[in-house]
């Protein structure tokens, strides 16, 4: 009898859910909406709701499914124990635990999104079959995930692989959203592309079109698109930029030697001119090591969350 495996990807509006024959690709996906904040514990209910409706539109036994996985918004520790997640204003459970109760004890794995990405272009998409890894994911804010064995490297507070939050240039003054100063995000996310260019037009030593733009068309893309037109100031915001990304990637690289760092997210379209001046930078910064780790872009976009969970759930079987 075939079995299947269920990735869901929890997210502040919508759930994403895909059926995975155990060791394939997705073969169905579809979406939930997620339980409003007022309602937040029935979410364990409306998945595993969902999960049985579309078993039995599609024909499946529920005796079928082998196990599930899923990612949150949210720190989880090694043990499974998430303290909080702000974004669904959902308070300290085991998710894992809890959706697997209203499942009737099947087997269910649960891990931070970003972490859930990270796996999932290991098992799936840019990294796939590399043992070592590590993610950066590059949008609204700086996210990641290491992998190490194969494995998630959460941590026993579940802040493993929160690479956003590596302090890269410790004479910061301003603070970052976490309340540190010095942050990865500071600098590599969309929003800190653009702090990094509004700091060096200020000081008004550059040519540059981007001091013709509107305040609100002073966007990451503007800033890629005129530095790959040679434009001053542009390819000084992305050589500040990839300085910084470079100096987190070789602590990762120098601290679990992986085969592969992969590039996510928005910011990651921008594409060779960024990776390009990285590993310039990263070879730089990893003398010592003979041989480098390799840079990708992500492949799996919006899905990484349910790959990467579906592959959680197959380290249960």
């Amino acid at each position: 009898m075939q079995k299947y495996i269920v990735g869901v990807d929890i997210g502040g509006t919508t759930i994403k859910l895909a059926i995975f024959p155990v060791g394939e690709r997705a073969i169905h996906t579809w979406e939930i909406t997620t339980t409003d904040r007022e309602h937040i514990t029935e979410i364990w209910k409306d998945i595993a709701d969902a999960i049985r409706a579309k078993f039995a539109e599609l024909g499946y036994d529920m005796t079928q499914l082998a196990a599930v996985g899923m990612d949150l918004p949210g720190p989880i520790c090694d043990n499974g124990y998430l303290p909080w997640c702000v974004n669904l204003g959902m308070g300290a459970c085991y998710p894992a635990e809890e959706l697997s109760k209203v499942l009737d004890g099947i087997p269910v794995a649960a891990c931070n999104d970003a972490n859930a990405a990270a796996l999932g272009e290991v098992y799936y998409g840019a990294a796939k079959g590399a043992d070592n890894a590590a993610l950066f994911t590059l949008g609204t804010g700086v996210g990641g995930g290491i992998i190490v064995g194969g494995k998630i490297v959460a941590g026993n507070r579940g802040v493993g692989g929160e690479v956003g939050h590596f302090v890269v240039n410790p004479d910061e003054t301003e603070k970052c959203n976490c309340g540190n100063r010095g942050c990865l995000e500071q600098y590599t996310s969309a929003t800190g592309m653009v702090r990094v260019a509004k700091r060096l037009m200020a000081k008004g030593q550059l040519k540059s079109k981007l001091y013709d733009l509107p305040e609100i068309d002073l966007t990451a893309k503007a800033i890629c698109d005129e530095a790959k037109e040679g434009d001053e100031l542009g390819l000084e915001v992305i050589d500040v930029y990839s300085k910084y990304l470079a100096i987190a990637a070789s602590h990762i690289a120098l601290t679990i030697d992986p085969d592969v760092i992969i590039i996510g997210g928005g910011v990651s379209r921008a594409g060779k001119i960024l990776i390009d001046k990285v590993e310039e930078y990263f070879i730089e910064y990893t003398h010592i090591a003979e041989k480098k780790a390799k840079f990708v872009i992500a492949e799996l976009g919006n899905d990484a969350g349910t790959y990467g969970s579906a592959a959680l759930a197959s380290q249960l079987l």
